[in-house]
């Protein structure tokens, strides 16, 4: 009696083992649930809206104008380069704004203005270069605009040159006419003194 051999695996049960094997291989069918990227989807593009022409509004009506067109990152200053804050937007026009028409809505949108009864100046303010070792030319500028210039530790004081002795009090309505030290000097961390006179007034 010949002995018995083990039976032959059958041929059907080969080929499903290879077909189960290749399926679990093979990435799941694309139903939109798979973290993978496919090759062949494509970003969709940032939203673009057509941002109007702001200069001449209100502050208040320029930003909502933005905000309805969806812009949400919105900025402004003062253009008459005097460091005011707009607090109260009513009381302030758009003279120049940034970016220009056609951005994407989540660009911030920089709003230049001034007061109403005011006139937009020729050009819009920047603001002046933050002292280093060597003394900003900070005439010009307003009194709290030269203090932000400076070193927060520095001693800075200013003196009213109308004549007429007024005390300084708000200092964004007066602009430096002189300064100490002078343009490019080095600034080690010596006191700062500015002759001032209001906005609309002349310098000595």
């Amino acid at each position: 009696m010949s002995p018995s051999r083990p039976a032959a695996r059958p041929l059907a049960a080969i080929l499903a083992v290879a077909a189960v094997t290749a399926l679990t291989a093979c990435d799941p069918a694309d139903d939109g649930t798979s973290d993978r990227p496919s090759g062949n989807r494509t970003t969709a593009p940032a939203a673009v809206a057509d941002l109007p022409d702001l200069r001449g509004m209100e502050l208040q009506a320029a930003q909502d104008r933005a905000q309805s067109l969806g812009f949400h990152r919105l900025d402004s200053h003062d253009s008459a380069g005097r460091g005011r804050e707009q607090i109260w937007d009513r009381d302030w026009k758009v003279c120049f704004q940034s970016p220009a028409p056609g951005r994407p809505t989540r660009t911030t949108v920089d709003l230049g203005t001034v007061k109403l009864a005011e006139t937009c100046p020729g050009s819009d303010a920047s603001a002046p270069p933050t002292a280093g070792s060597t003394m900003p030319d900070l005439t010009g500028t307003s009194l709290n605009v030269a203090r932000r210039a400076l070193p927060s530790m520095t001693s800075i004081t200013a003196e009213d040159v109308s004549g007429k002795k007024r005390y300084i009090l708000l200092e964004s309505n007066w602009q430096v006419c002189s300064q100490t030290p002078a343009p490019g000097a080095a600034l080690h961390g010596q006191p700062v003194s500015f002759k001032a006179v209001k906005f609309g007034e002349r310098c000595p």
